[in-house]
């Protein structure tokens, strides 16, 4: 990549809450068959496959310039937890559901499909799936955010299940550097 393109993509990042459980129904099971299972203490190399296969179409690389020392930090912290949606043996997404700051608030702090998961109507009930489990642990209230480069579908997916957005903020998302 040229220093041109190193400029980095402007984004606008919308961040989102709620002050309650979500009030409408689930949406439907997936009727094929799945798991959600929590992967506990992750390694650094499972947690980058799953962050960069759901995030590279929508520009995910904040994690990417994390050391592994640093990325391990925070997906072995005990109050963090990655859970992995399995279709079919075979992971299809994962929500990273952060509860280091309970209990003032719960904050999806990931959350995505893989590319070949997406259009079968797994997101909206992984989606609700993930906000019931933070509202489990009862915080104050939950949060969330996505920018513009996320899928289209990612902003009106959190203010259908009941995220109302707080504040708006311009940004650059960095590229990575060159191997």
């Amino acid at each position: 990549m040229s220093g041109a393109d190193r400029s980095g993509i402007p984004v606008t990042i919308t961040f989102l809450e709620m002050d309650a459980p979500p009030r409408r129904a689930a949406p439907p099971t997936p009727l094929v068959p799945h798991a959600v299972l929590r992967a506990e203490r992750p390694t650094v190399h499972f947690y980058r496959y799953l962050y960069n296969t759901v995030g590279a179409a929508w520009s995910w690389t904040e994690r990417r310039w994390l050391s592994d020392e640093s990325l391990a930090a925070i997906v072995r912290d005990e109050a963090v937890e990655i859970m992995v949606l399995y279709v079919r043996g075979v992971p299809a997404g994962f929500a990273e559901l952060d509860f280091r700051e309970l209990p003032a608030r719960a904050d999806l702090a990931y959350f995505g499909l893989m590319p070949e998961f997406i259009g079968q109507k797994l997101g909206p009930w992984f989606l609700h799936w993930a906000v019931s489990e933070l509202w489990s642990r009862e915080p104050d209230r939950v949060t969330v955010n996505t920018c513009t480069a996320d899928h289209p579908s990612a902003l009106p997916m959190y203010q259908r299940i009941g995220f109302t957005p707080y504040e708006r903020r311009e940004a650059t998302l960095m590229p990575m550097p060159e191997a």
